[in-house]
This record gives structure tokens, sequence and C-alpha cells, in this order.
């Protein structure tokens, strides 16, 4: 049971720092973005610093540009905000042949929410593609009673999809295919881990977290094993059923322990 803690804190570990090292802030490839309304831009016209805007996308989807007045730029790119712009200037005899640039300091148009068992639950910006460990780690990452498990749901115009990632298993097997990338409006949720409950004559009763193919007496040793009163003859788990019915199983030390497990261990006769 000592090698199975290790192996799994290690694992734990690897992912927490794992997620925690990922740099989110190198790929800040805004392009790949589609504007939309609060997003802040800052606009530059090579040559011409008069016409350095700072703007904010209005409710409607447009923006204020000296000389121009309103331009609709909702649902574009950046890159294709920047050449309407550059066509507009030189279209209407302002410019010729403009050079506009565009950056992004803040995408509040392209957010996704982060909920469950994480440090910092809230909404991020996701400006270009952001992939799921990414977005974890802007969150903060997974708190200790967080689980493997990762859910995101998403709409796919028509209804709403829901993926699951198992997250430890993704590290284990180096199959970072799995890392999916999140899109606007995306909800990522990490599940709490699974837990087993154990009372009765042990050492310290009480909830722990439950890894991964754990057997009963691998269950015992997380709770200090026996006290001199117990006995393992004398072990029952209340389970429930896939009908929720609540069960009393007599099992063997060998057996596995599954998710909301309550293992009893009754006082020995002798």
């Amino acid at each position: 049971m000592k090698y199975l803690s290790r192996f799994n804190l290690l694992v734990l570990t690897f992912i927490f720092l794992w997620i925690a090292c990922i740099n989110f802030a190198v790929a800040n490839d805004s392009r790949e973005s589609v504007l939309g309304p609060g997003d802040l831009l800052k606009i530059f016209v090579y040559g011409h610093p008069d016409m350095t805007t700072e703007t904010k996308i209005s409710e409607t989807g447009n923006i204020t540009f000296p000389l121009l007045g309103e331009i609709l730029i909702d649902g574009l790119t950046p890159s294709a905000a920047e050449k309407k712009i550059a066509n507009l200037l030189e279209s209407r005899d302002i410019l010729r042949k403009p050079q506009v640039n565009i950056f992004t300091p803040s995408l509040q148009s392209q957010m996704v929410s982060v909920l469950g068992f994480v440090r910092n639950q809230g909404r991020y910006p996701i400006e270009g593609k952001r992939s799921l460990t990414e977005i974890l780690a802007m969150a903060g990452g997974i708190i200790p009673d967080g689980g493997d498990l990762i859910t995101v749901i998403r709409s796919d115009g028509k209804q709403f999809v829901k993926e699951v990632i198992d997250v430890s298993e993704m590290v284990r097997s180096g199959d970072l295919s799995r890392d999916t990338h999140v899109r606007s409006d995306d909800l990522v949720y990490v599940e709490r881990a699974n837990r087993f409950y154990i009372y009765g004559e042990v050492q310290r009763a009480g909830t722990y977290r439950l890894e991964r193919n754990m057997t009963v007496i691998q269950a015992l040793s997380v709770a200090g094993g026996l006290n001199p009163r117990g006995t393992e003859r004398g072990l029952r788990i209340q389970r429930r059923d896939s009908e929720g019915n609540l069960q009393v199983l007599s099992v063997k030390s060998s057996d596995l322990v599954e998710p909301d497990d309550v293992i009893y261990i009754k006082e020995s006769l002798f």
C-alpha cells in the first residue's frame, strides 16, 4: 500500500506541476480568435501615430475609428478587421496602402467558465487556442480534493455536448491528443475525487480518497490498520446498487473498494 500511495502521490504531483508549469502566456495568438462585444482593441496605423486608437467593441459590434466613424467588426478575426479598416482608409482616399495592426489586450467576448475542485473558480479569457491544461493552470490547478476526471460541456449549435477527460490517464499514457482545446462559452468542471468511508475497529476511522484499483486491505492500511480489538473476519461493506438500494456485503481483503463504499470492521469476540 505504501508503494501504491507513493506512486499515486508522484503521479498527482507530476500532474499538478505539469499543469502549473505550462507556459500559457507564450502562445498569445489572438489572431485565431473572433472579435466580439466587450473586447478591448489597440489599433495602430504605420507612419500615422495620430490615428493610434484604443477602443472597445460596443454591444452592437461596432468600434469608432478616426475619420471613418463606426465600423462593424463583430465576428471578424483581428487580421480580418485589420484588412477591413485598411480597405476603408484606402477606398475613401484617406491613406494609400495603409498598414493597420490590431492588438487585443483583453478579449472579454471569448471566455470559458472553470468550476469544481480548482483553486480559483471563475471565467477566464481564451485568447487564441487554449488547451484544457492551460485553462486549468490559469485557474490555479486542481486542489487535493479534486479528482482525475474533468468534464467539458459545450454547445455544437443545436445541443449541449459533454466530453469527459481523464487527466491522470492522459499524463500516464503520454497521449496529449486528449488535451482538448477549449472554446468560448465552454464549461470546464473538475470532479471531486472518489471517496470511501471506514469505521469500526481501525486506528483512524474517517473519510479517505479512493485510489484506483484500491483493495479492502489497502483501504485498511490507509486508515492505520486494525486496532487491537479489530478482526478482518468482521469486515463488512455497505454499498448501494444501481437502483440506490443499500446492501451489506461480506468481503475479502483482496476485494476492490468502490466509490462511496462504507467499510465497517467489527470487534473481535476473542
